[in-house]
């Protein structure tokens, strides 16, 4: 055979299946493609969710080698909102308030309006003290974002949209 095989040929071929399945076994111990097919159930007993931070800390710290290396912003929304439930370990709470203080304190990046969930997941005094930080920086994202937070914080009902951000920055700028 001396033409590359067509869409249905490539499946029928062992070597091609074999190489498939290898591709995909590798991928299973790699960023981000180990955390696409989360298994149903509690993320909070997931044996990747500590892969699961350690892809959302480096997104959050490290944003350019992010996107050059393991763009995926849906696996970022999913995990994120997985990770945004009540009952996780003292350690895992400090992480995720870790990587909503990271958050907002920067500019706005895709999917960054997804860390309300989390930060209503893990409402404390210790977040809302650095979100309270936050509020009074020098830096203008960061003092709006993370009053936007607070805000919402305080408002538990409040859906968090787009709508109802621009209406409190609305708001915010009426003083």
């Amino acid at each position: 055979m001396t033409l590359p095989l067509g869409g249905q040929e490539q499946w029928q071929d062992p070597a091609f299946l074999q190489a498939h399945e290898t591709y995909l076994e590798a991928g299973r111990y790699s960023l981000p493609n180990a955390l696409w097919n989360r298994p149903p159930g509690d993320i909070r007993t997931w044996q990747g969710l500590p892969y699961a931070l350690l892809f959302l800390e480096w997104e959050a710290r490290y944003p350019q080698e992010w996107t050059r290396h393991a763009k995926e912003w849906g696996t970022k929304q999913s995990r994120i909102r997985d990770v945004a439930v009540a009952g996780h370990s003292e350690t895992v709470r400090a992480k995720l308030s870790d990587l909503v203080e990271i958050v907002v304190q920067r500019a706005y990046r895709c999917k960054d309006r997804e860390y309300v969930r989390v930060a209503r997941a893990v409402d404390s005094e210790d977040l809302r003290g650095r979100l309270e930080t936050a509020a009074r920086s020098d830096k203008p994202w960061a003092w709006r974002h993370a009053g936007y937070v607070l805000w919402l914080l305080d408002r538990p009902e409040v859906p968090n949209t787009i709508h109802v951000w621009r209406n409190w920055i609305a708001a915010e700028a009426r003083g």
